[in-house]
């Protein structure tokens, strides 16, 4: 088959507005990806958890809905947003690396041998960094093809999870952090662009 048939797979575009056959794009996959989390804990290095991650969900974001009541109909409005939790998982290691990090975290955020809570949230909160690679390895550098970097971290749950005489699967613990804000790195390519305030330009018109 020919490279010319290949680039025919695709979805057929108005050339109007593009070339009527460009090919079928690569796609980020899924399991290509890394995981890094940045003044996590105490101990160093907290690439032990870099190396144990199972999976961990992607930033989701809402808005509230603020309703305006006006006359015969209403208008919606944007309101305050909310960025959702992510969940991440990791395999415990027989070293209790992943296991001492997690607890050290927790203990940061509140001391439970002392019943003693941390004095700000600055004395605990931490940076998750989610990376999507390109698969590179070893000889051939890694190239990130997008980040999600998430500030203002904390681990808002812990489950230690199971345990079963009828699996072979790992020791997993899941934690879902809880964070202030997410921007997409490099800034330019995603949330955090730089796209500036527009005032009563829409085609809807002014007003709302």
């Amino acid at each position: 088959m020919s490279i010319s048939t290949l680039s025919k797979i695709t979805v057929p575009l108005d050339s109007s507005q593009s070339a009527s056959n460009q090919g079928l794009l690569m796609p980020k996959l899924q399991y290509r990806f890394r995981v890094s989390l940045e003044n996590f804990g105490v101990s160093t290095p907290t690439t032990e958890l870099t190396k144990q991650v199972v999976d961990i969900t992607r930033p989701n974001l809402s808005f509230e809905t603020t309703t305006i009541d006006v006359y015969n109909s209403k208008v919606y409005l944007a309101g305050k947003h909310t960025w959702e939790s992510v969940t991440l998982t990791l395999r415990e290691d027989v070293s209790n690396n992943v296991q001492k990090l997690v607890g050290e975290q927790l203990q940061k955020q509140f001391d439970f041998f002392e019943q003693s809570a941390a004095a700000s949230g600055s004395d605990y909160k931490f940076v998750t960094r989610i990376e999507i690679t390109d698969g590179g390895n070893g000889a051939n550098a890694v190239g990130v093809l997008e980040t999600f970097e998430l500030y203002g971290c904390y681990i808002e749950s812990a489950n230690y999870n199971q345990l079963a005489y009828g699996t072979s699967e790992p020791v997993t613990v899941t934690l879902a952090l809880r964070y202030d804000n997410a921007i997409q790195t490099p800034q330019g390519t995603g949330v955090g662009t730089a796209v500036g305030r527009t005032v009563n330009t829409l085609i809807t018109g002014g007003g709302q």
